[in-house]
């Protein structure tokens, strides 16, 4: 009784321990990773800078699978380490707050993000922070601080649509941290195909904190916001790509009529830029 007792707690551990995700991730891994990077991280949002919360309630609400979290872009790693933060510190019973990082003990394995598969594979510490989430792509109009233009690879369409499936997926709809850049017609493709709750994010103060990676700390002192909104309505099938585009600029203030002045060379821009886009899936 007791041998089988004891088979029968060893061969749960190593299930557990050996579960991995649909990307092939050891979650057993995962965990310890965003544990150890969510200590290390935890000061930069209360402690050298301050992340002012808002509307973080709507996180524990939201089914466990085929969310879409759509979000202005700052910074390439410093956002999303943000989010995990939030996100799991909400799933814990924290209203905007993420005091206390002990939230992390137990955090939300199926959190994916959406990133530049460049950036990704571009030093050791993006390659370790890749394991944690990251559903890498291959972009379609910039590579290496070149432009370029390129189909979409249906491969990396079909990894965001895994991922929704098993969890929540992030994504900045820009593709770029650089303010008032047009959403990418890509991210609209995925909404009408998986048919995601789509939840907007606000972000504000990380550009100002951080250096451009959201590796290193540029200033101290800074309040950041990060502001949840509800899920946006969306006719999924009769819906305009046009008019869903439109509803992401508004939900994410990133339209043009969020700025007070728009000088003409940069109202000029964005129309080449929104006519490229076209091409983008």
């Amino acid at each position: 009784m007791r041998i089988d007792l004891i088979l029968s707690l060893t061969t749960i551990i190593e299930a557990n321990m050996f579960k991995k995700n649909p990307f092939g991730h050891y979650l057993i891994l995962k965990k310890w990773l965003i544990r150890y990077m969510g200590f290390m991280t935890h000061r930069r949002y209360r402690g050298f800078n301050e992340l002012e919360i808002e509307g973080s309630e709507i996180i524990k609400n939201l089914p466990d699978n085929n969310v879409l979290f759509i979000s202005n872009h700052q910074t390439y790693f410093a956002d999303v380490v943000a989010m995990f933060h939030v996100f799991n510190a909400s799933l814990s019973g924290r209203i905007d707050s993420i005091k206390n990082v002990g939230y992390l003990w137990s955090p939300k394995l199926n959190i994916y993000y959406v990133a530049a598969k460049e950036t990704m594979k571009a030093g050791l510490l993006p390659r370790i922070m890749a394991y944690a989430g990251s559903v890498s792509i291959e972009r379609t109009w910039r590579e290496s601080g070149k432009d370029v233009k390129r189909q979409v690879k249906m491969s990396d369409i079909t990894n965001i649509g895994t991922a929704l499936d098993d969890g929540w997926v992030i994504t900045f709809p820009q593709g770029t941290t650089k303010p008032f850049g047009p959403v990418r017609k890509g991210t609209v493709h995925i909404i009408k195909r998986y048919k995601p709750v789509v939840i907007p994010i606000v972000i504000d103060g990380f550009r100002r904190s951080f250096d451009k990676k959201g590796l290193m700390i540029k200033k101290r002192g800074i309040l950041q916001s990060m502001i949840i909104k509800e899920p946006l309505e969306i006719d999924y099938e009769n819906e305009s790509i046009e008019s869903i585009l439109e509803k992401i600029e508004y939900a994410i203030e990133q339209h043009p009529s969020f700025l007070k002045v728009i000088p003409q060379e940069e109202l000029q821009a964005k129309k080449e830029l929104d006519v490229t886009r076209q091409w983008d899936y």
